[in-house]
């Protein structure tokens, strides 16, 4: 530990258990040990801090906001060495560069901070929906990547970066295909990266590697194919970072960047026949001239619980922004450590005062939503900019003269609350594990991508499944058939035994798990996944076990 201490500071490197407790437990489920945690503060800290651990043979656990769903940022057991975590988010800032037409990000680059920064110059990231609001990072994104909510841009990708990578003799080296002449030696490239050595505004753009996702408006709009529109282990998606799930040390990633629409409008649609919004889907992605910006879906279930359980959630991202809220999460996190100390208060403690807290607030959802909320079952906020705004408007005025169902213009308030208020459905199953844990209720999350020509989308359990089942909350990205299912099941039922029968019947259908969360240590990766793990770190020293792979090295017993 003294030559970890001697490059980071003693503060910098958590060997105690409580204090190491965020980075060893995962946002949603899991947890783990470790030897310890250690937060560089630059890329030359984040370097000598490799070095020394490929060193002493020690597993490097990269990790950044910690805020995946499936336990893939935090340790497990098992493995046939010690492992420490290295936390990048100390190793903040970015580079906009080539005219803001393109960003280098650092680890601790969060999508919330490139979203304000890019709002300055007119231009947005590649996402601007969910876990950008809780301090979700760049480089996290592209490493299992996610996003994709934005229907012209595809999930998180690029063939640009700047990584470390122990290859097949056990060596460590610094690789950089950021495509910008930074020098030799890892040292040289380092400084003359963080020094900005270079012509920011006049490197190459090439044509052999991109920056953002090939071809997805070509595949989105393809309704006939088999095959689900986008999920973490396409090959197509694969490319060195990009899916990497942490088996690489990723340094900076280089990113398209996307002009700002002048002006945007959310469409808010209701209907009762979920056959209406595919055949309106149809449409939309095979006839429209202007592809939507998103098309997000709830279910009433859905909308009803989270008007419950997402309710103070609501009320902060409304009342005070999205900027708090990395801080404010931290210092639940911080109450939570402090609390369980204190035999007198139950695990949660935060969570289940500030519910109990919310349930004297009035309703803080807007007329219209309330009465569609009454009349419909299903609901789509379909999202429309420039020349497509008025394409929609058009269309949709027609499309409801002859089938079931109705829509409104929201104004920019309604869009905005809505727009949270299916955002937060996300943490409600959370919140009912915590608010009802004497009941000892679990939950089983499941984001799964259908195929695109999937007509009967919305899912109908069999009678002995759904016997098992207390609630069902059904939201997701619609227009690529990207949908997230969590069930929050009847006391005494066993998650593990429900999700076999799930995935069982996800298979029967062509469908593909997960879409967009990775396979962390919940589920078994793809042979194309596993192809990709190993290729970029053939020691498997790099976060083993990913997918429930090998944790040994060399990918022994696997």
């Amino acid at each position: 530990m003294e030559e970890l201490t001697n490059i980071v500071g003693k503060h910098n490197v958590i060997t105690s258990k409580e204090r190491s407790r965020p980075f060893r437990e995962g946002y949603r489920s899991g947890k783990g040990d470790a030897l310890a945690v250690v937060r560089p503060g630059s890329l030359m800290e984040l370097w000598h801090v490799l070095e020394v651990l490929h060193a002493n043979n020690i597993i490097i656990l990269m990790q950044a906001a910690n805020t995946g769903l499936t336990e893939g940022s935090i340790p497990a057991s098992g493995y046939d060495r010690d492992i420490v975590v290295v936390n990048g988010m100390r190793i903040k800032g970015l580079q906009l560069i080539n005219h803001n037409r393109q960003v280098l990000a650092f680890p601790g680059t969060t999508l919330h901070h490139l979203e304000g920064e890019l709002d300055k110059v007119n231009r947005e990231p590649h996402s601007v929906i969910g876990s950008s609001d809780i301090g979700a990072s760049v480089v996290g994104g592209v490493n299992n990547n996610s996003g994709g909510a934005l229907i012209q841009r595809g999930p998180a990708y690029t063939e640009l970066s700047l990584y470390a990578q122990i290859d097949e003799n056990d060596e460590l080296h610094l690789v950089n295909h950021l495509g910008i002449d930074l020098g030799d030696t890892p040292e040289e490239i380092i400084t003359n990266l963080e020094e900005r050595n270079f012509d920011i505004h006049n490197i190459p753009q090439g044509k052999e590697h991109v920056a953002g996702n090939r071809n997805y408006e070509e595949r989105v709009r393809n309704v006939d194919s088999e095959k689900p529109t986008r999920y973490n282990a396409d090959p197509n998606n694969l490319y060195e970072v990009s899916g990497a799930a942490g088996k690489l040390a990723t340094f900076a990633v280089r990113l398209d960047t996307y002009p700002q629409a002048s002006e945007s409008q959310v469409f808010y649609i209701g209907v009762n026949n979920p056959d209406v919004l595919e055949r309106l889907r149809r449409h939309i992605l095979t006839e429209f001239k202007h592809l939507p910006v998103s098309g997000e879906y709830m279910h009433r279930e859905a909308y009803d619980l989270a008007k419950k359980y997402g309710k103070d959630s609501l009320i902060v991202i409304d009342t005070i922004g999205t900027n708090a809220l990395p801080y404010l999460f931290g210092m639940r996190a911080t109450a939570e450590r402090i609390l369980d100390h204190v035999p007198t208060f139950k695990p949660y403690f935060p969570d289940r005062m500030l519910q109990t807290m919310s349930n004297f607030v009035p309703n803080q959802l807007p007329k219209r939503l309330e009465e569609y909320r009454d009349r419909y079952e299903h609901y789509l906020q379909l999202k429309m900019d420039g020349a497509g705004i008025q394409e929609a408007r058009i269309f949709l005025d027609d499309f409801f003269k002859t089938e079931e169902g109705d829509y409104f213009e929201c104004t920019p308030k309604e869009a905005k609350v809505a727009a949270t208020h299916r955002y937060v459905t996300a943490s409600v199953a959370i919140r009912l594990e915590e608010v009802f844990q004497d009941d000892h209720i679990q939950i089983l999350p499941i984001d799964v991508a259908l195929p695109r020509n999937e007509f009967k989308w919305f899912e109908h359990l069999p009678a002995e499944l759904e016997d098992k089942i207390q609630y069902k909350l059904y939201y997701g990205h619609f227009l690529d058939h990207v949908m997230h299912q969590d069930y929050v099941l009847k006391p005494g039922v066993d998650a593990h035994e429900v999700k076999q029968e799930m995935l069982k019947i996800f298979d029967e259908r062509g469908a593909i798990y997960p879409a967009e969360h990775n396979v962390g240590h919940l589920y078994e990766a793809a042979p194309a996944l596993v192809e990709h793990y190993k290729k970029n770190d053939p020691t498997n020293s790099f976060n083993p076990g990913i997918g429930m792979t090998s944790m040994h090295k060399y990918w022994g017993n696997y």
